[in-house]
C-alpha cells in the first residue's frame, strides 16, 4: 500500500481535509481552496486528497456540504407554529442570516451551478415544504411551486447585493422590504401580523385543495389534480373562471 493510499484510508483523512478547505474558503474564498494549498494545511500528500475526493470539484462539492449542513439542520429544526405563513417569514430571516454570516460558502453554494444541484437544491426542497404548509392553509395566492421560486429567487438576490457592498454600508433595512414585498406577493396575508384572509380567491381556494398526500385518489389522480389546481392558482387574476 502506497504512502498516499495509506493516508487516505487513515481515520480522520476526509475531517482534517474539509477543515482545511473550509479555513481556506474562509479566509480567502474559493480561489483560495487549491488542492496543494488544501493538502498543504491537512499535512497530507496530494494525491490523498485525489483518492478521497476525486478532484478539486468533488472537494468543493464535499466542502459545500461540511458548511452546508449547519444552516441546513438548523432549517429542518425550525420549530413549526401555528402559523404557516410566520414560519415562511422566519425561514427568509433564516436564510439571510446564514449569507451574511457565511460569504463564502454563500457564494459557493449559490454561486456555482453545480454545487446548486446539492446542497442548494436540499434547501429549495425545505422551502417547498414551508411553501406548501401555506397552500394547505388556502393563504396562497399562487401555486406552491411558483411561489416556491419567487421566494428563493428574491431571497438569494437580496444577499448577494447586500454581499456587494462593505458591512458597515449595507442596506439594513433591505432584507425585510424585499421579505415583506415577497409575503405580499404570494401569500393572502400581507404584512406580518394582519389576520389570515382565508382561501378567499381562486388561487387560495386552489391551494387548499393541494393536497398530493390524500389516500383517496391514486398517485396518477394526484398529480392530474395538482396540475389543475397549479393552473388555477396561477392564472392571472382576471382569467375568466379564475
Amino acid at each position: 500500500m502506497g504512502e498516499a493510499t495509506a493516508q487516505a484510508s487513515a481515520p480522520g483523512t476526509r475531517e482534517r481535509l474539509l477543515r482545511a478547505a473550509a479555513d481556506l474558503l474562509s479566509q480567502g474564498g474559493r480561489d483560495a481552496v487549491s488542492t496543494r494549498a488544501v493538502s498543504a494545511a491537512a499535512g497530507v500528500q496530494a494525491p490523498t486528497l485525489y483518492r478521497v475526493f476525486g478532484d478539486k470539484e468533488g472537494l468543493l462539492d464535499a466542502v459545500a456540504e461540511y458548511g452546508f449542513h449547519g444552516y441546513l439542520a438548523e432549517k429542518q429544526a425550525l420549530a413549526r407554529t401555528d402559523d404557516p405563513v410566520a414560519d415562511l417569514r422566519r425561514s427568509w430571516d433564516l436564510h439571510v442570516e446564514f449569507g451574511l454570516s457565511m460569504p463564502a460558502y454563500y457564494r459557493l453554494i449559490y454561486g456555482d451551478a453545480r454545487a446548486a444541484k446539492g446542497s442548494a437544491a436540499r434547501s429549495v426542497e425545505l422551502l417547498r415544504d414551508l411553501v406548501a404548509r401555506v397552500a394547505s392553509a388556502g393563504r396562497l395566492r399562487m401555486s406552491v411551486e411558483r411561489a416556491t421560486r419567487l421566494m428563493h429567487a428574491n431571497g438569494v438576490g437580496v444577499v448577494f447585493t447586500l454581499l456587494a457592498d462593505p458591512p458597515e454600508e449595507r442596506d439594513q433595512g433591505l432584507s425585510a422590504l424585499a421579505r415583506d414585498s415577497v409575503m405580499r406577493a404570494i401569500t393572502t396575508d400581507g404584512d406580518e401580523g394582519n389576520p389570515a384572509a382565508g382561501p378567499a380567491t381562486v388561487a387560495g381556494r386552489a391551494g387548499a385543495l393541494r393536497d398530493p398526500g390524500s389516500p383517496a385518489l391514486t398517485a396518477g389522480e394526484r398529480a392530474l389534480l395538482t396540475e389543475w389546481l397549479d393552473r388555477l392558482a396561477d392564472a392571472p387574476e382576471g382569467t375568466p373562471g379564475a
